[in-house]
């Protein structure tokens, strides 16, 4: 009779806690004793995917005098209309285990056994008869500073004079840009070469002072050319495959970044599923499978499947993956363990639920 927990657990039974993914787990020890009945409650994990997006948000605002930029700035590389452009930079996915709770298990010993497990936070199981190992922890990418100088909206303004304001010519209003170009740059550079008719005191007023005409000059830059700050935006999704296929995972707008699946002001991010090679059960000698021992020691024999995301037509990711969802299950003699003797060790992969160490358990500690 196979020994799964479908619905009725003991009033013993550990409360799982939540793990969020990207959380390092804490891990425990579970003993057989009298109180849980010498019953060791254990749950095999699904394989889901942790998946980071990079992207660059640019906020571009256009200068007024664009077509004026050629003739006093020397370059027709302009910014002509104002908006956002988003573009993903990276990707990154870390898969790793989530219980599945169709696949609770429970291993039976007799009082006075010395058998113990190991367990992460959420029951999954990491170990028979050995020191359980940490599920890998996920670490979030930090987003950098800001590139580029935030200026205000026609900051130029803040630097033109009565005759600037009065002029009803949009061509005279750009000369006097021009004008006022020159003057402050011809200014950092008498700063800087000590020939200026009012030099500063000391170098931090002197710094103060090519502070304040450096951002004079880019506002001014930024009335021709236009100006773009951009940075960087960092979103983390969870996917748990299913099945092949191909599902949208996001959707990335120019008006509002990262937006849901269905919300159709973005463009699709698609990730597709592709199942490489299907988990079968052990074969013995003769090339049979093998048969499920009795009240086995369940684990994951895993498949694999290829993960793919893109975007508008482009691969940004493609990487295969052991899953523990396009595989089997197989098992244990539990007898392996509870020789007294010479007892077993087993050490699982917290990810698929695979079998990734077996030997003496005097040999493996």
């Amino acid at each position: 009779m196979k020994n799964r927990i479908m619905k009725l657990l003991f009033p013993w039974a550990i409360v799982l806690g939540v793990c969020m993914p990207g959380m390092a787990q804490q891990t425990k020890i579970l003993t057989a004793e009298k109180h849980n009945e010498y019953g060791l409650v254990y749950t095999l994990p699904t394989t889901a995917l942790q998946i980071e997006i990079t992207a660059t948000r640019e906020i571009r605002k256009a200068g007024p005098y664009y077509q004026y930029a050629k003739k006093y700035v020397g370059t027709d590389v302009v910014i002509k209309e104002d908006g956002e452009v988003w573009t993903i930079e990276s990707v990154r996915v870390q898969p790793y285990g989530v219980p599945n709770q169709e696949e609770r298990y429970m291993m039976q010993l007799k009082p006075g056994a010395t058998t113990f497990i190991g367990v992460a936070q959420d029951g999954m199981l990491l170990s028979i008869n050995a020191n359980p190992i940490t599920p890998p922890e996920f670490k979030s990418t930090q987003p950098g500073e800001p590139e580029g100088e935030q200026l205000a909206d026609r900051e130029y303004l803040q630097y033109v004079d009565e005759d600037f304001i009065a002029s009803q010519s949009k061509a005279k209003q750009a000369q006097m840009l021009a004008e006022s170009l020159m003057e402050i740059r011809e200014a950092k550079i008498s700063l800087t070469r000590g020939t200026a008719d009012q030099m500063p005191t000391d170098g931090r007023q002197l710094e103060l002072m090519l502070n304040s005409l450096r951002h004079q000059e880019a506002a001014i830059t930024a009335a021709f050319l236009g100006n773009s700050v951009k940075e960087t935006v960092v979103r983390t999704f969870t996917f748990e495959p299913e099945e092949e296929g191909r599902s949208v995972l996001f959707r990335l707008s120019d008006f509002d970044g990262f937006v849901s699946a269905d919300d159709y002001s973005g463009e699709p991010v698609y990730i597709k599923v592709d199942v490489t090679n299907e988990g079968v059960m052990p074969v013995d000698a003769k090339g049979e499978a093998k048969k499920m021992p009795k009240d086995a020691v369940a684990y994951n024999v895993p498949g694999t499947a290829k993960v793919s995301l893109t975007f508008k037509g482009k691969t940004l990711f493609s990487n295969e993956f052991e899953m523990s969802q396009f595989g089997v299950v197989f098992g244990l003699n539990p007898v392996l363990f509870s020789d007294k003797k010479a007892p077993s060790y087993a050490i699982f992969d917290p990810t698929t639920g695979a079998l990734k160490e077996i030997g003496t358990a005097k040999e493996g500690q």
